[in-house]
């Protein structure tokens, strides 16, 4: 890229008002690290974190680091409502305050905060309403994964798309970027799934819409600090949700309802 191109860019990107949203559930150890990382990689950027009650102290932590760092906000929940519950208040809280484009990434630095400025291009540059960190595009990388978890992933994100027709290769992908005028498109309300099958769900509710998706190579990493929070049912609810969606996508019936109306009238 020129040095005009990237200055162009540069100042696409600063005149796109952007939230990064961050949920949280109990990542004391790496919340600091990961507020301060954004900051640096999109100077401009707000950020939200979302904590499900974290019983670690997350909240306070980040609540103090924003105050050093600025332009932090700290949405405090009462429970663990789940991944996919915490970034749709989170991106009704960005709705509410006019922001641009919303970002969606993991607390546990997984997701390279350094990526951030190529995720929300696409958006900036008016090429893209949903913008993907993708694993599964020529320069996306997952290095130090075992076989049985590259499969099992790989092997989602196939039926996903076979299914349900999303011409998209990481629809689990969680570290993505929506323009603010697709949200609005979407019925949040009706969104039902959490963790790997809220990004699909949300993947076909963006193509139900008419969003033009762009995928961007990422490398994505296991976290170093704090647990995971994968778990079977995860994975089996999202399996059931894509079985349901594609039955409904063959008999011929929209596989959203409430959002047709929606994405017709833009």
């Amino acid at each position: 890229m020129s040095a005009q191109a990237w200055t162009d860019r540069c100042r696409k990107l600063a005149g796109m008002e952007t939230l990064v949203v961050l949920p949280t559930y109990n990542e004391a150890e790496n919340i600091e690290v990961v507020l301060a990382k954004v900051r640096d990689a999109l100077p401009d950027a707000s950020i939200l974190v979302v904590d499900d009650g974290s019983p670690d102290g997350t909240a306070d932590l980040a609540e103090r680091t924003g105050k050093e760092l600025g332009n932090v906000d700290v949405l405090r929940r009462t429970g663990k409502a789940g991944l996919g519950s915490a970034y749709r208040a989170g991106f009704r809280w960005g709705l509410e305050r006019g922001f641009d484009a919303c970002v969606e990434m993991d607390s546990d630095l997984s997701h390279d905060p350094a990526a951030l400025p190529s995720l929300v291009a696409p958006l900036a540059e008016g090429r893209a309403e949903l913008a993907i960190g993708s694993r599964y595009v020529p320069g996306g990388t997952i290095p130090n994964w075992a076989w049985h978890r590259r499969l099992l992933s790989r092997g989602g994100n196939v039926y996903a798309s076979a299914v349900l027709s999303l011409g998209v290769r990481d629809s689990t992908a969680g570290f993505r970027a929506y323009a603010a005028t697709l949200l609005r498109r979407i019925d949040l309300d009706a969104v039902r799934a959490d963790g790997y099958g809220f990004q699909i769900e949300m993947t076909a509710r963006a193509k139900a819409a008419g969003a033009p998706i762009v995928e961007v190579p990422i490398r994505f990493v296991d976290r170093v600090e704090g647990e995971s929070k994968m778990s079977s049912h995860i994975v089996v609810e999202a399996f059931l949700l894509v079985a349901w969606w594609g039955v409904r996508r063959l008999l011929g019936r929209p596989m959203f309802p409430r959002q047709v109306a929606q994405g017709a009238a833009r």
